[in-house]
């Protein structure tokens, strides 16, 4: 087993949930008035943009756990270690970018980018 890449992906795994719950506590639950996918956002946003920053928002969720679930994978059940290496490389690639992306879009004040950056060095660190 490898623990790097085991705590790589609890690390990303636990990101995506606080995304989640989180957003929805503090940026969507304003913006229901109805249903599950909030819909107002007047008058800067319209519903349809609301619905789709909504969508979006979980989207990444979903997308953090599917690699989440690669990082386990290689990290517990090793194959073909040509394979593993390159998509362990991508994932890193992918949580160091997004972890900069965070830390310029919110000047270093979202803590996100600490966790990604996290992830992405305990990839690389396999």
């Amino acid at each position: 087993m490898n623990t790097a890449l085991v705590l790589a992906a609890v690390g990303l795994a636990v990101v995506g949930a606080a995304h989640s719950v989180v957003g929805e506590l503090r940026v969507f639950r304003p913006l229901r008035t109805r249903g599950v996918v909030p819909t107002a956002g007047q008058p800067v946003l319209r519903e349809r943009q609301v619905r789709i920053l909504w969508g979006t928002w979980h989207l990444a969720t979903v997308l953090g756990w599917a690699l989440s679930a690669l990082l386990w994978r290689l990290g517990t059940v090793p194959a073909d270690p040509d394979l593993d290496a390159w998509v362990a490389d991508v994932a890193g690639a992918a949580t160091l970018a997004s972890g900069l992306l965070v830390f310029f879009a919110t000047d270093g004040r979202h803590p996100a980018w600490v966790a990604l950056l996290t992830v992405a060095a305990l990839v690389w660190w396999r």
